[in-house]
């Protein structure tokens, strides 16, 4: 399924690829931005904005429609169990939000590693009850903090390829 999705997503134009790419969960912008080179963009800024844009669409909605789906999809076993898997792959990984709240949040989602970055950031915001005035910008901050990491790292890599 991956391989469809991404050679669905290499005969879009560059810029809606890297918007998109950046939109999902694993790849997000430590996906889209080395995604954006690959297809031959040459603005760095251009691929940041697009990530970065890309990388927050899905933050609002997870951290207001989870609640919601859990309450709706929780009355099926199946989903149960999948809650209960995420939530706790999402706690496990989280004791920076849980030792510094804000600032952890900021890390967790500027760290460029997997199993970190805006989706799981958003979901540890809904499951240690941040509030929204607080994650928000935090997940803000850490997603432009990872674009700049992503972006330094890409350009690094490349400019050693040349």
């Amino acid at each position: 399924m991956r391989e469809q999705i991404l050679q669905y997503i290499e005969q879009l134009p560059a810029p809606l690829a890297v918007f998109l790419v950046a939109m999902l969960p694993v790849f997000e912008l430590r996906g889209a931005i080395p995604a954006g080179y690959a297809m031959g963009m040459k603005s760095p800024a251009f691929i940041y904005l697009l990530a970065v844009a890309g990388n927050f669409i899905p933050v609002l909605p997870i951290i207001l429609g989870l609640g919601p789906a859990e309450r709706y999809f929780r009355r099926f076993k199946i989903f149960n169990r999948f809650f209960d898997w995420l939530f706790k792959r999402t706690v496990s990984r989280s004791d920076v939000i849980k030792k510094y709240e804000s600032l952890g949040l900021i890390l967790f989602v500027a760290i460029p590693l997997p199993m970190t970055g805006a989706w799981t950031g958003s979901i540890a915001a809904y499951l240690f009850k941040l509030p929204l005035r607080m994650a928000i910008p935090c997940i803000i901050l850490g997603i432009l903090i990872a674009g700049v990491v992503v972006s330094l790292v890409s350009q690094g890599v490349i400019s050693l390829w040349h």
